[in-house]
């Protein structure tokens, strides 16, 4: 049945299609090229990148850029709120909003961006939120022990739409699916070389250095945004973010040290590799994260402090692991999110029937 909906969609005239993606972070970009060859089987796709604190390039043509609002981190597991604060330009914002023409598009796709959210709301076009954090209108969603009233404000309305469509590492609810996982990763036979991957984005070099090389007795590939090119210091190798490399270093990794974001540990459940997730102090979506890893059987940390030894040797030398397969996400989704489009075009039209 969904073979046979899809194809009579993707015969039909073909859409234009707005997609906007959030570039506060790699996750958002890395499921975008994997759902644009899908997307483009419906229709053209004009894309808007808003953000700009991404360490990976999209690799396909943006049509509208914006720095967007954007979060960045200091170097000790935090944001950095004065950075955050110094990119705020509320003035360009609202020209951004009102200049941005989603009134053009047959259907608009929202990947957690403000400005399309702001630009659909004022100007009355419906939306579809597609990604991770739509599976946070979801009650049934994990949250931690103690949630943040501001941080499930900012999760349920930073940017709204009509319809949600969430991702998640379990189907939570109707509307939540499974991660998007690339492609790469969908091919990949998984082997352990014996090195731990290591890519945590709110620490910088000296600080990673300091922790890791007190394991002299392992090795490690460490992803940072503040190394340019690949160098070796004792038992670490420090390597740029590349999203070929990291890759590669993950499929034949022991297992991996991540933040609390959502692609990275997904790919590493899909692949059936060990995880440590530490999440961004100050990020209730990477707390919530968390939340839902450990209902998993997933080692989580608040931070990186005198008991962090004792933790990692009792999960290097642990065997438990979570393997799902996560490998029929795009058309599940994308099913759902035409189907959605055809009722929501439907809709339309039947209202404007009646004020006619």
């Amino acid at each position: 049945m969904i073979e046979t909906i899809s194809h009579q969609l993707k015969n039909k005239i073909k859409l234009k299609i707005f997609y906007a993606i959030q570039a506060t972070g790699n996750g958002h970009i890395s499921r975008a090229m994997e759902l644009l060859p899908h997307l483009e089987q419906y229709g053209t796709v004009d894309i808007f990148l808003s953000g700009a604190n991404s360490s990976l390039v999209l690799d396909a043509q943006v049509k509208y850029r914006s720095n967007g609002l954007s979060l960045f981190y200091n170097c000790a597991g935090g944001l950095d709120y004065w950075k955050i604060m110094k990119g705020y330009q509320p003035f360009k914002l609202k020209k951004e909003i009102q200049e941005l023409p989603v009134e053009k598009y047959d259907l608009v796709i929202n990947d957690f961006d403000y400005i399309t959210a702001a630009a659909c709301a004022k100007k009355k076009v419906s939306s579809v939120q597609f990604g991770h954090q739509g599976s946070f209108q979801s009650s049934k969603t994990p949250r931690p022990e103690n949630k943040s009233s501001v941080g499930e404000w900012l999760l349920k309305n930073y940017a709204r739409a009509n319809h949600y469509i969430g991702l998640h590492f379990e189907k939570y609810d109707e509307f939540i699916f499974h991660p998007v996982i690339k492609k790469e990763m969908l091919g990949a036979e998984p082997i352990n070389k014996n090195y731990i991957t290591v890519y945590l984005p709110s620490y910088c070099e000296p600080q990673l250095g300091v922790i890791f090389h007190a394991f002299k007795e392992f090795r490690f590939q460490i992803f940072s945004r503040e190394t340019t090119q690949a160098k070796t210091s004792g038992n670490i190798q420090f390597i740029p973010v590349d999203r070929s490399l990291f890759n590669q270093s993950l499929i034949h990794s022991t297992g991996i040290i991540t933040g609390g974001g959502f692609e990275t540990p997904a790919e590493a459940i899909h692949l059936g590799k060990k995880i440590i997730s530490i999440p961004i102090r100050g990020q209730y979506e990477q707390i919530c994260n968390a939340a839902a890893l450990e209902k998993l059987g997933v080692t989580c940390l608040k931070s990186i402090d005198e008991n962090f030894s004792s933790i990692f040797y009792n999960w290097i030398e642990g065997k438990n692991s979570v393997c799902i397969d996560y490998s029929k996400t795009i058309p599940e989704a994308l099913e759902y999110l035409f189907v959605l489009n055809e009722k929501m075009k439907a809709n339309k039209e039947e209202a404007e029937l009646v004020f006619e």
